[in-house]
């Protein structure tokens, strides 16, 4: 049927071929950035409700600074800790990488969620071989869950004015 429309006096030869040319080219996907940038880091964005998490890594001796303080000092919730740390312990490499972070809005929770994220992304930029131990421990998911906004003529997201008949 092609050759019909290419001989066909309605259709002229080179629109066929600009238009088989043009459907042909795909465009190619992004690749990650795997070289470290001008001071040897790697890295990742993690975002949580309403937090977001810069998380640049560098092979050294697993120390970790979150806006300028320690783990510990940052994050005071045991489950925080845990959660900021996980990634790393999921790939074997706590003691491989020195990790700073910047993590602005949100609370303690959802600031150590984007950290998570932040981190598993940078391993990944770092080297693929962490995909799947990350993936397998369900840390290269974002949590989609946000706050639900205030509705018009509501007092909030689901709570009403009490409603009176008389």
């Amino acid at each position: 049927m092609a050759d019909t429309e290419a001989n066909s006096p309605l259709i002229d030869a080179s629109v066929v071929a600009a238009v088989s040319s043009t459907v042909t080219a795909v465009p190619q996907a992004k690749t990650k950035k795997q070289t470290p940038d001008a001071g040897g880091f790697i890295w990742g964005v993690g975002r949580r409700k309403s937090s977001v998490a810069r998380v640049r890594i560098k092979p050294g001796s697993g120390k970790m600074l979150i806006n300028k303080k320690e783990l510990k000092e940052y994050f005071r919730l045991s489950q925080d800790q845990e959660a900021v740390v996980s990634p790393l312990l999921a790939c074997d490499a706590k003691d491989r990488f020195d990790v700073f972070i910047n993590v602005q809005g949100g609370g303690t929770t959802g600031q150590a969620g984007a950290s998570l994220l932040g981190i598993a992304r940078a391993l990944t930029n770092f080297d693929e071989s962490f995909v799947a131990p990350l993936r397998a421990a369900s840390m290269m998911t974002r949590d989609g869950r946000m706050k639900e906004r205030k509705k018009p003529g509501q007092r909030g997201a689901r709570r009403k004015f009490q409603f009176s008949k008389r």
